[in-house]
C-alpha cells in the first residue's frame, strides 16, 4: 500500500481547468461562425425576395402595356386590374409604399395631354448588397 500524493481513487476522473476553458473557446468560436453565416443567410433571402419581387413587376408591366397600350398610371393600376393580387413587401424596407417607379419616356407622337406611366420600378432601400451594387440598382 503506498502512501502518499500518488494515491488514486478509481472514482476521481475529471476535467481541468484548462480542458473546460478550451472547450468553452472552441464552443464560442464556432457559435460566432455560425451566427455569421445565419446573418448572411438572410441578407442572402431577402435580395433573392427583392430580386424577384422586381422582376415580377417589371414583367407585370411589359404585360400592361402590350394589353393596353399604355403604361400604368402606379402600381396600384397593377392591383386594380388585376394584374397583382397585392402590391409586395420590400423585404428591406417591409414596406409596400417605398417603390421607387420611373415614368416612361412620353414618345413625340404620343398625345402630351396623357400621362406616361411608369416603366420600371426599383427598391426604395438605402444600402448595399453582398455583391457590392446599391439595392436601387437591381
Amino acid at each position: 500500500m503506498r502512501i502518499g500524493r500518488s494515491r488514486r481513487r478509481s472514482g476521481e476522473r475529471g476535467f481541468t481547468l484548462i480542458e473546460l476553458i478550451v472547450v468553452c473557446a472552441i464552443i464560442g468560436i464556432l457559435s460566432t461562425v455560425a451566427v455569421a453565416n445565419y446573418r448572411r443567410s438572410i441578407v442572402k433571402a431577402k435580395e433573392a425576395a427583392l430580386q424577384q419581387d422586381l422582376y415580377t413587376m417589371r414583367t407585370l408591366i411589359n404585360q400592361y402595356f402590350a394589353d393596353k397600350g399604355k403604361y400604368p398610371d402606379g402600381l396600384q393600376a397593377l392591383v386594380d386590374d388585376h394584374y397583382l393580387a397585392v402590391i409586395p413587401r420590400d423585404p428591406f424596407t417591409d414596406s409596400s409604399d417605398t417603390w421607387q417607379t420611373e415614368q416612361a419616356e412620353i414618345d413625340s407622337q404620343e398625345d402630351i395631354s396623357q400621362e406616361p406611366g411608369i416603366a420600371n420600378v426599383k427598391s426604395g432601400a438605402e444600402g448595399t448588397a453582398l455583391d457590392g451594387r446599391s439595392y436601387a440598382e437591381f
